[in-house]
C-alpha cells in the first residue's frame, strides 16, 4: 500500500469513487463549472461539508521529497483527492481540463463535457429531455458559443437559413440550439432586453429569461447572436405576436393595437407589461459587446412581418 493510499485509510477519507460522483452534481449544481482545487477556494470547502469531513480531514497534508531542488513538498491530503478524482473524470471524458478550459473561456476551471452532464442527470435522476431548458455549461456547447459570440459582423447579414429543413434533431443540432440559447443570455447577463428583470429559480438551476429568435424558426430564422434578443417570458410572448418591435436605433415601439383593447388587460396590479413602453423613448438593454447586437436586416424583418401597425 502507497504513503497516500495509507494515509487515506488513516484519516477515513471518502473513496475517489464517492468524490468523483460528489464532483459531477457539484459542478452541475455550479452551472457545469467550479474552479481549480486552490486552497482558500470556496468550493473546497463545499464539497468537504458534503461529506462532513473534520478539521483533521480537512487539514492533513501529504509530505513528499522534491529531489529535483531537494526539499519538502506538503499537499493537503483533501486537495490531492479532489484533483485525483477529477483527474481520473477528465481521463473519462466527463470533464475537461482547466488547462483545456482557459483556452476556451479565459479561465482556469473544470468543466461538464456532454458526457459528464448526460452522467449528473443520471446520477441526479433528471429526465435527459430536461437538458435543452438547462443553463449548465458544457465543454462543447461552450465551443458553439464562443464561435457564435466572436464570429465577425457581416454588414449584409441574411436572418434565414434558406437550407433549413424539418429534419430528425441531431446531436449536433440539438448542441447548436443550446450554443444560440447559451451565448444569448450569457451575452445579456440573464436579463430581458425590454424589462430588465433577472431572476432564477432557487436552486440557480433554471433562468426566467429565454432566448428569442427575431425572425423565428418557423420562418427559417438563423441560430445567429444577430437574429437572437433575451426577452422573459412574458415579453418574448409579445415580440412574438407583435404587440413590440424595434427601431433600428433599438427604441422599443408598441403596436397602435393597444388602444383597442380594454384598459384593464396586460395589467399585473399598477405594472402595464406593454403600455409602460409607450412613450416612445424606451431602448432596449443591450450586450456589452456591440457585435453582439441585434442586426438591422433582422429587426426590419420583424417590423414588416410580425408587428402590428
Amino acid at each position: 500500500m502507497s504513503y497516500e493510499s495509507e494515509m487515506l485509510k488513516k484519516f477515513r477519507m471518502p473513496s475517489r469513487k464517492e468524490v468523483e460522483r460528489a464532483l459531477l452534481i457539484t459542478l452541475f449544481k455550479h452551472n457545469g463549472v467550479i474552479k481549480e482545487f486552490a486552497k482558500g477556494e470556496e468550493i473546497v470547502n463545499e464539497i468537504a461539508d458534503d461529506f462532513g469531513l473534520n478539521e483533521n480531514q480537512r487539514s492533513v497534508v501529504l509530505e513528499r521529497i522534491y529531489h529535483k531542488e531537494n526539499r519538502i513538498v506538503k499537499t493537503p491530503l483533501w486537495h490531492r483527492l479532489l484533483y485525483r478524482s477529477a483527474d481520473f473524470l477528465a481521463k473519462g471524458k466527463l470533464v475537461s481540463r482547466p488547462t483545456s478550459t482557459i483556452l476556451l473561456t479565459g479561465t482556469k476551471e473544470w468543466m461538464l463535457t456532454e458526457n459528464g452532464f448526460d452522467k449528473a442527470l443520471k446520477l441526479l435522476q433528471i429526465p435527459k429531455a430536461q437538458k435543452e431548458f438547462l443553463p449548465i455549461k458544457s465543454y462543447e456547447v461552450q465551443k458553439i458559443v464562443k464561435k457564435l459570440s466572436e464570429a465577425e459582423r457581416p454588414e449584409n447579414y441574411n436572418p434565414f437559413d434558406k437550407g433549413k429543413k424539418i429534419v430528425k434533431i441531431t446531436r449536433e443540432s440539438a448542441l447548436r440550439t443550446r450554443g444560440f440559447r447559451q451565448s444569448i443570455i450569457e451575452g445579456y447577463d440573464y436579463k430581458c432586453a425590454f424589462c430588465g428583470m433577472k431572476i432564477n429559480s432557487p436552486d440557480s438551476l433554471l433562468w426566467e429569461v429565454e432566448a428569442a429568435h427575431i425572425v423565428p424558426h418557423s420562418s427559417n430564422g438563423k441560430d445567429d447572436i444577430w437574429n437572437g434578443l433575451a426577452l422573459c417570458h412574458l415579453h418574448h410572448w409579445a415580440f412574438d405576436v407583435g404587440w413590440f418591435t424595434l427601431q433600428n436605433d433599438f427604441t422599443i415601439q408598441v403596436s397602435p393595437e393597444i388602444n383597442s383593447i380594454p384598459a384593464d388587460f396586460g395589467r399585473m396590479g399598477d405594472y402595464d407589461f406593454i403600455r409602460i413602453f409607450s412613450n416612445k423613448t424606451s431602448k432596449a438593454f443591450l450586450p456589452k459587446r456591440k457585435e453582439s447586437y441585434p442586426h438591422r436586416n433582422a429587426i426590419i424583418w420583424h417590423r414588416e412581418n410580425r408587428f402590428h401597425k
